[in-house]
């Protein structure tokens, strides 16, 4: 494997600002060990840091699946070509929260391989979550091939790209160890009714916190389920959640501000 830890991201449209590539940038750099490239793959270079590479986002295979929740976007990146590198790449989401050393992310495994994260949303399932994955560049390719030839059948049948990359991915894929990546939400947040009372504690072992789902981290800043939502005292939350008609899933839907996700988060260098 490489010396240089290769680190990449993606961001298009509106939903993610500069400041999430920025400030997933300045967390790799706090928890990595030099020498490291971080590439943000972007249609709009507006605003990034000098420090990172930015490179075009390649082209869609094809039109992407209608009617499915996958990032299916994602798949510019299985191509046979990436901005010029090559080799093992480390891709992760823009929400997520780095706590720890990336370093063993490299270093596990073989540089062959395809390894996720794994879907703590089906614990019994063998599915993997494409939010901290590493490929070779140019693995992919042929999955990219079978996706293209027809993408809205892809798209109904497997929903999210990261369980299509789960069963196709050549060679097959393996996972991260378990207490590398915990997922906010279903990990972190305790589970109701404590979490009217409990700050979300920090993983101790976590490298990386994710946030999949409309949770995203400064939702857990401020306190909130998702952008649309408001902080509330506990017992005003239940009262609006029984008055929203919003049933059990409201009224469990609480998170108390997290204090450790507004440290990591910060704009910090």
């Amino acid at each position: 494997m490489s010396d240089v830890k290769q680190v990449i991201c993606i961001k298009w449209g509106a939903k993610y600002g500069a400041d999430y590539v920025n400030r997933l940038y300045r967390m790799v750099a706090r928890n990595i060990t030099p020498p490291f490239t971080f590439t943000a793959f972007t249609d709009d270079p507006d605003g990034l840091s000098p420090d990172i590479q930015v490179r075009d986002l390649p082209p869609l295979p094809a039109e992407m699946p209608v009617g499915t929740p996958g990032k299916w976007p994602k798949s510019r990146l299985w191509g046979a070509e990436l901005g010029g590198l090559s080799g093992p790449v480390l891709f992760i989401d823009l929400d997520v929260v780095i706590l720890g050393s990336l370093d063993e992310f490299f270093s596990h495994g073989e540089p062959d391989d395809v390894i996720l994260a794994r879907n703590m949303a089906k614990p019994f399932h063998r599915l993997g979550q494409t939010s901290i994955y590493r490929f070779p560049v140019g693995k992919l390719a042929p999955m990219q091939t079978i996706f293209a030839a027809d993408p809205q059948a892809i798209g109904t049948r497997y929903r999210y790209e990261q369980h299509f990359v789960t069963e196709n991915a050549p060679g097959g894929v393996s996972f991260w160890p378990r207490s590398w990546v915990k997922h906010f939400r279903i990990q972190c947040v305790p589970p109701f009714p404590l979490n009217l009372f409990r700050d979300p504690p920090r993983p101790k072992s976590a490298k990386v916190v994710i946030f999949a789902g409309d949770l995203n981290p400064p939702d857990a800043v401020a306190g909130r389920w998702n952008a649309e939502d408001v902080h509330r005292p506990p017992l005003e939350h239940l009262t609006h959640a029984l008055r929203s008609g919003g049933g059990f899933k409201a009224v469990r839907s609480y998170v108390r501000p997290t204090k450790w996700v507004a440290d990591e988060w910060s704009d910090m260098s």
